[in-house]
C-alpha cells in the first residue's frame, strides 16, 4: 500500500478596490471586492519557519526554502548508450 502526501501551498486573500471619477458636476464611485483563495501544488516539502512575501506593484513575491532533507535527496538515474556502429 502507497500513501501519497500532498504539499501545497495555499494563498487566501480579499481584494478591495474604490474607484472615483469626477464628470460634468457629478461624482460617480465604483466599488469592487471578494475574497478569494488559490492552492499551488508544491514539488517538495519547505521550511515553514523561513517563508517569506514581497508584496510589490501587484506582484507578490514568496520564497519559499525547501527543507535540509529535501536539498539533500539524491535520484539515481540509469543512463541507456546506444550502440553506434
Amino acid at each position: 500500500m502507497c500513501k501519497s502526501q500532498k504539499i501545497q501551498f495555499t494563498l487566501l486573500g480579499e481584494r478591495k478596490s474604490e474607484t472615483k471619477t469626477d464628470d460634468k458636476g457629478r461624482t460617480v464611485t465604483e466599488f469592487q471586492y471578494g475574497k478569494f483563495q488559490r492552492v499551488i501544488p508544491l514539488p517538495a516539502r519547505i521550511q515553514n519557519t523561513n517563508v517569506k512575501a514581497e508584496y510589490k506593484d501587484g506582484i507578490l513575491n514568496l520564497t519559499l526554502p525547501k527543507t535540509e532533507q529535501e536539498k539533500n535527496k539524491v535520484v539515481k538515474v540509469n543512463l541507456e548508450q546506444n550502440s553506434a556502429g
